[in-house]
């Protein structure tokens, strides 16, 4: 039998999933030593996770099962998860924007998010500030808003409303939520497609579809109308997981579901 990991099918398959990893880690002034620690951190990291079913798990089993040598394992072990190090304001815009588009009544008749009076005494119970309150007493509305203002995730009106900006799915946020958010998207959609290839009992829906010898006009067309669908589907989505986060007794799973779109010159010509 074939050792996988000699295998040219998946050396070429890890490149191409390592080569957007590696470009951002460039741009972002990480070195290949960071780059080896941190891998050494997922090696011992997902080798316990998948350890961990079936029962307590040694250093050396561990180093044996990555080749991390067993010092670094009792070192890395101890540290937290991949997830604790995400910033808490990824949670928090997160929550207010899940809530404003997916429940009542922070929603317009028409389903989308309604504009809200910026200030409690203005709007009562479906003001911005109520929308905080709302998520999390330890939070002003006014710092919020004051980023969400500066990251263009919102705007006021002319009657001092604060108006959810369409497309906010895709806004370009401050550099650590872009960042956290990156690691929720492209992680959740790689561990999908991996559960997939490894025979997961129940596979996720996992789809792409991939278009050649597209005009540029095309692809701007084609682009346009995919951003179009897919805010749709997710506004839908976030209805349907608004309504159930208010009535599951058992919530305390996560679920992702994605839209994206990439082009680039076809390097195969």
């Amino acid at each position: 039998m074939t050792d996988p990991s000699s295998s040219a099918v998946l050396t070429s398959t890890l490149r191409a999933v390592l080569r957007p990893v590696v470009r951002l880690m460039l741009a972002r002034g990480v070195t290949l030593p960071l780059a080896v620690e941190l891998l050494k951190r997922v090696f011992v990291q997902v080798a316990l996770e998948n350890a961990g079913r079936e029962g307590p798990v040694t250093d050396s089993r561990v180093s044996l099962q990555t080749g991390v040598h067993r010092k670094d394992v009792k070192r890395l072990r101890s540290l937290p998860s991949a997830h604790a190090d995400l910033p808490r304001n990824v949670s928090l815009g997160a929550q207010l924007i899940s809530r404003w588009v997916g429940q009542a009544p922070w929603r317009d008749a028409a389903g989308g998010p309604r504009p809200l009076p910026r200030l409690a005494s203005a709007g009562g119970g479906t003001s911005f500030e109520a929308l905080v309150a709302s998520v999390s007493k330890d939070i002003r509305a006014r710092p919020v808003l004051d980023e969400w203002l500066r990251l263009g995730i919102a705007h006021l009106n002319a009657r001092d409303e604060v108006v959810l900006n369409a497309g906010v799915f895709a806004s370009q946020d401050g550099d650590d939520e872009q960042l956290a958010r990156f690691a929720r998207q492209v992680g959740d959609h790689a561990m999908a497609a991996v559960d997939n290839l490894l025979g997961h009992d129940d596979p996720w829906f996992e789809r792409g579809a991939h278009y050649r010898g597209l005009s540029t006009t095309a692809v701007s067309i084609l682009h346009a109308r995919a951003a179009e669908l897919g805010a749709q589907a997710l506004q839908s989505l976030e209805r349907e997981a608004g309504a159930d986060a208010r009535s599951a007794d058992d919530a305390g799973r996560h679920l992702t579901v994605g839209v994206y779109v990439y082009a680039e010159q076809d390097r195969r010509r």
